[in-house]
């Protein structure tokens, strides 16, 4: 038995004067399905269905899975200009919708646009009526384009938020600015999303995905975000009621290890009761989400910590 594998097994089983059974988490809070045609926009990625996550998720012993839909990818502007490309849009999340539905009991869908298109209110309006997707709404400002310092894409974004809010969708979204386009993201463009964003949706909760970042822990800009949702917290900010943080692609990426305090500073001070369990893609370049959990139990978080992290439920699972 190898050494990592050893410790796997160790971390798994939690500290007790009598034998436990092993820690898993409820839900997988961050999860994708690629249809052929997604899987087809970018090198690496191959078609993964239902049935395969759920295969992933039995591997895993983890029971239920919040799928985000891709569909946001043929509006992504860093790409090669897609033909039809609302017509697509709508594919991929009548795609999703169909998978969710082949495992109601193990899977919950969140649709997905770019924000900044101008079918995406058509777009939340038609997954609001859809049975599988109505739960919430996913979106991804790098692959969007999204620049929080541009005040037509604030007030875009308050016009998207508004409009979940009113339907009562909840929104994950991947706040980190777009990496291809170098755009500026860190405390300011956070500070932007807390003061003239979050506004917008007051009753809905709001998933930040990666601890605000885009995955691993190297870049400082993504705890230069974080820190002003961490601190607005600490003040008992209103506008943070509704706000969870998944952790998903943060540790197993880049020198994550070396930033594992920190990593874990920053999850006490947003509460170990608002930061959500989530693997991230198994495909392009990700992990299976057995994995995935069996190296987030390598940050120094205490046995109570991990107990709770994974038993979080987000309302939208429930």
């Amino acid at each position: 038995m190898n050494k990592l594998r050893l410790a796997v097994m160790v971390l798994l089983v939690l500290p007790s004067p009598q034998r436990r059974a092993p820690l898993i988490p409820n839900v997988d809070h961050h999860q994708h399905l690629f249809s052929p045609e997604t899987a087809a926009l970018a090198t690496g990625f191959k078609p993964l269905d239902a049935a395969d996550l759920v295969r992933l998720l039995d591997n895993a012993s983890i029971q239920r899975a919040l799928v985000l839909s891709v569909a946001y990818q043929f509006g992504n502007p860093n790409r090669p200009f897609v033909k039809d490309e609302y017509a697509r849009v709508k594919a991929e999340n009548d795609w999703t919708s169909a998978q969710v539905a082949r495992f109601p009991d193990r899977l919950r869908g969140f649709c997905g646009v770019n924000p900044l298109k101008d079918y995406a209110l058509e777009e939340i309006e038609r997954c609001a009526k859809d049975r599988w997707l109505h739960f919430g709404l996913k979106m991804h400002f790098g692959n969007s384009d999204v620049n929080l310092d541009d005040p037509r894409h604030v007030e875009q974004l308050q016009r998207i938020f508004r409009a979940a809010n009113s339907h009562g969708m909840a929104i994950a979204i991947h706040m980190r600015a777009s990496i291809t386009r170098q755009r500026s993201y860190g405390a300011k463009e956070a500070r932007h999303f807390l003061e003239d964003v979050l506004t917008s949706a007051p009753d809905i909760p709001i998933q930040i995905a990666h601890l605000a970042g885009g995955g691993g822990y190297d870049d400082p800009s993504t705890d230069d975000a974080l820190s002003v949702f961490a601190e607005a917290i600490e003040h008992k900010d209103p506008r943070m009621a509704h706000v969870y943080f998944d952790i998903s692609g943060v540790v197993g990426i880049g020198n994550w290890s070396e930033k594992a305090d920190l990593i874990v500073k920053r999850v006490r001070q947003i509460g170990v009761q608002r930061t959500l369990y989530g693997s991230d893609s198994a495909t392009g370049g990700g992990l299976p989400p057995a994995e995935m959990w069996a190296r987030f139990l390598q940050l120094p978080l205490s046995p109570d910590e991990f107990r709770q992290i994974a038993n979080n439920i987000a309302p939208y699972m429930q």
